[in-house]
């Protein structure tokens, strides 16, 4: 995911722009949401992997790409969408590495997320 932006900035400011003069106090609240709501997503991919529950992991996926989107986490926004269609399309099969991705982008993406909203 080298290709595609960990954070797009003009996401960032888009939500911004939300709530303009606040000292980013709503940016923080979402970010704070998305650090708190994301790692419950990514324990619902492994549970639902362990016991097969192809339903549950692509709604847990398409959850994670929503969110990533909200926020401007483009390259989790990207593997959340891969791991989504690899399951519906696929099932569960060899899904590992595609997961292993994502919770290195969630890793960068919350670094970024940090960074930004600690300024």
């Amino acid at each position: 995911m080298a290709d595609i932006p960990v954070i797009d900035p003009q996401a960032i400011e888009n939500l911004r722009a939300l709530n303009p003069g606040d000292n980013d106090e709503f940016l923080r609240e979402i970010v704070g949401i998305f650090l708190e709501d994301t790692p419950q997503r990514i324990a619902e991919l492994d549970q639902s992997l362990l016991a097969n529950d192809t339903s549950k992991f692509v709604r847990a996926a398409h959850s994670i790409k929503g969110s990533s989107a909200n926020l401007g986490a483009m390259a989790l926004r990207a593997v959340a969408e891969k791991l989504e269609h690899q399951s519906r399309t696929q099932g569960l099969n060899a899904i590992t590495p595609a997961l292993d991705e994502l919770k290195r982008e969630f890793t960068r993406a919350k670094g970024e997320l940090g960074t930004l909203v600690s300024k």
